[in-house]
């Protein structure tokens, strides 16, 4: 059981969850989120706490976004769009069991956000103005379960969950990406 309510887009979304999870949800009816479910949101999240559980594509980022600076203290949970997709659609809705899982292990919150990585760390370990940086902030944000994220979103994520630059240096090391 699932204590809190998951906000997730749609009912596709509601669906996929509760096959897995004994859980509850709020839809926002993709980008139609109203006045309405942000108050619901907000009233419930006082209660019960609130997940976000949102597509990882520009839609979903957005409703995200505009959630979290309407409440703050919103628990989120991310996906990578290579973890749930299909050929044409991306989707809470296409992810397994496994993954959604994992991303719900790994919730976030937007509050209280000390640095645990300055921009000069997170320059030094080339998670951005490289040309394969791109693709090195895809693996970072993928092992810490941070979602798909541009260089300044995953600067802001890695300091909310708190990981440092040392972390991140060990991991890449691990992975031999980093000597």
């Amino acid at each position: 059981m699932i204590k809190e309510i998951i906000v997730v887009e749609g009912k596709n979304d509601t669906r996929r969850l509760q096959s897995f999870f004994d859980c509850e949800t709020i839809e926002t009816h993709g980008m139609a989120l109203n006045r309405e479910t942000v108050e619901l949101i907000r009233q419930i999240n006082t209660q019960r706490g609130i997940i976000l559980f949102l597509d990882p594509d520009t839609p979903g980022e957005k409703i995200r976004k505009k959630l979290n600076e309407a409440i703050p203290g919103l628990k989120n949970a991310f996906l990578m769009k290579e973890d749930a997709r299909t050929k044409k659609k991306v989707g809470i809705e296409h992810a397994s069991k496994e993954v959604l899982e994992e991303a719900l292990k790994h919730l976030l919150s937007y509050t209280d956000v000390q640095e645990s990585i300055s921009e000069r760390e997170f320059y030094s370990l080339g998670l951005n103005g490289k040309e394969d940086s791109a693709a090195l902030r895809q693996l970072v944000s993928a092992h810490f379960h941070l979602g798909r994220c541009n260089g300044k979103t995953l600067l802001k994520r890695l300091n909310l969950a708190g990981i440092t630059a040392q972390e991140i240096r060990l991991f890449l090391r691990k992975t031999d990406v980093l000597i």
